[in-house]
């Protein structure tokens, strides 16, 4: 970046927001964290990954992941499942979702706590990896109001919440996005599939899949940032031999199109595409 001021940083006239390189990659890629934004960069400069943290390290943030995960309870009959119904998902009791009544939530020097979602990021092998938190309105069925409702805790860049056990179902074709809504959208429509979020742009471009899997079909959002990861992942399914479909919304993303068409009429739409053979 060139200009006046500091080298590498940049200042908007318009609004005065400000930053640098990697914040730029957060806003065009929607990571939701520091480290989301990092795995980016080095995925585009094709660098190699970061190295683990060694044994000594003073906080293991996978580790806090899965603490957080054993404290929540099954989302059934939560203020969680009044959220995600409230977004039209019929399709939303999943194990990977869980619910806590009362979590902290730090915002800057500010700590509050609030009923959340948490969402489960695991692996190939179904080990718990990371988790995505979204902290909810307690009297309303929306996400509270702070500037930021929804952290990642954990490895999240590549993976997903899975809301089935692909080799369990023994399903060849897979159904990957951006966003939890975004996909349980899909899966309302069309609930005999499999399908997986990838929690952001970011991660959906770098998402592997699964062994087994002969077909993805990459839900993508309507926006640069979608188109452009789905783009990256279906070069990956291209070189691992895997077939490549990309569905695209009529709208912003699939819940968007739920929420305006209906379970019905979506699903009219998707299942010809998503489902196979």
């Amino acid at each position: 970046l060139r200009g006046p001021g500091i080298p590498g940083k940049w200042t908007d006239a318009a609004d005065g927001s400000h930053g640098d390189l990697l914040d730029l990659v957060r806003h065009r890629t929607r990571a939701n964290s520091l480290r989301a934004a990092l795995d980016e960069a080095r995925s585009f400069l094709a660098l190699p990954a970061a190295p683990a943290a060694g044994p000594d390290a003073s906080w293991d943030s996978g580790e806090a992941a899965r603490r957080l995960w054993q404290r929540c309870r099954a989302v059934d009959g939560s203020h969680a499942e009044r959220y995600l119904r409230a977004r039209g998902l019929q399709r939303c009791r999943f194990a990977a979702l869980r619910f806590h009544p009362d979590l902290r939530h730090r915002e800057g020097g500010t700590v509050r706590r609030f009923p959340a979602l948490v969402a489960a990021v695991t692996g190939d092998d179904g080990a718990i990896l990371g988790v995505q938190r979204t902290w909810l309105d307690p009297r309303l069925p929306a996400k509270a109001g702070v500037a930021a409702p929804r952290k990642a805790l954990g490895r999240i860049h590549g993976h997903a919440v899975r809301f089935s056990d692909v080799a369990a179902v023994g399903h060849a074709s897979l159904v990957v996005g951006e966003g939890i809504e975004t996909v349980l959208s899909v899966v309302t429509a069309v609930p005999e599939i499999t399908a997986a979020a990838a929690l952001s742009a970011g991660s959906l471009g770098a998402f592997a899949p699964p062994l087994g899997v002969a077909r993805l079909v990459i839900a993508r959002d309507g926006d640069e940032e979608g188109a452009l990861a789905a783009e990256r992942l279906a070069r990956r399914c291209a070189r691992a031999g895997v077939s490549a479909t990309v569905i695209v919304p009529a709208a912003e993303d699939f819940n968007d199109d739920l929420v305006t068409l209906g379970a019905p009429a979506l699903r009219a739409r998707l299942a010809p595409l998503v489902r196979w053979p």
